[in-house]
């Protein structure tokens, strides 16, 4: 089936939303997460529709169909990939990877991807943590939890983030946080609920409850 970029673009949007929250997803949430209008949203449901891609139910929501379910795991794929060989053999930053790899993800050679997995040794996660899609869709979920639940004196290991914007990435990169980082909490404030934490063992900072709540973490082994 032939679709179009922006097409391509809704579909891994609906099935990320619907990954989030578990429930129909709304035009309000993917006219959020598109920045653009509920009308233009409205127009690509009826788009999807037609092509038997979407289930849409009026004043409800719209979920995607199983053809739609595999186009936006693929997409996922061929997203995660590029960003494993952007960060691995061209040095990009964590805050360099989105506009690239969102490009590089419509690219649709099935041969191109395959050798690409190969030549990155078959990773199973991304840079930024997420699991990697194999072809035929499935992929490998790890036990994670936000930094702000943890317990005090607790070690843990960053494994991956909710937030991934670039200002976010830019940020933690600035604090010297990176997927691995070792964490222990050493103080909650009351005051505003910030966490000081120590990182590596050897680096002590404050950051807010927010980014602690966008950092995931698994107890370390």
């Amino acid at each position: 089936m032939l679709l179009t970029q922006s097409e391509e673009d809704y579909i891994k949007a609906i099935y990320r939303i619907f990954e989030r929250t578990g429930t129909l997803v709304s035009t309000n949430s993917i006219s959020d997460q598109m920045k653009t209008t509920p009308a233009s949203v409205t127009d690509m449901i009826q788009r999807l529709h037609e092509k038997g891609i979407v289930h849409y139910e009026k004043y409800k929501g719209v979920s995607l169909k199983q053809n739609g379910n595999s186009i936006a795991t693929q997409l996922i794929r061929r997203n995660r990939l590029w960003k494993v060989f952007l960060v691995e053999k061209l040095n990009f930053t964590w805050d360099e990877l989105q506009e690239t790899s969102d490009i590089l993800e419509h690219v649709q050679s099935e041969k191109m991807i395959d050798e690409l997995e190969k030549y990155l040794s078959f990773p199973k996660y991304d840079p930024l943590g997420d699991p990697i899609p194999d072809k035929s869709g499935k992929f490998v979920l790890r036990s994670r939890f936000p930094l702000s639940e943890v317990n005090m004196n607790t070690k843990v290991n960053v494994v991956g983030l909710l937030n991934q914007s670039p200002p976010f990435l830019k940020y933690l990169d600035s604090q010297k946080i990176e997927l691995g980082t070792k964490i222990t909490i050493l103080e909650r404030f009351e005051f505003d609920k910030s966490l000081k934490i120590l990182s590596n063992e050897s680096v002590e900072s404050n950051i807010s409850l927010d980014i602690a709540r966008n950092i995931l973490v698994r107890f370390q082994s």
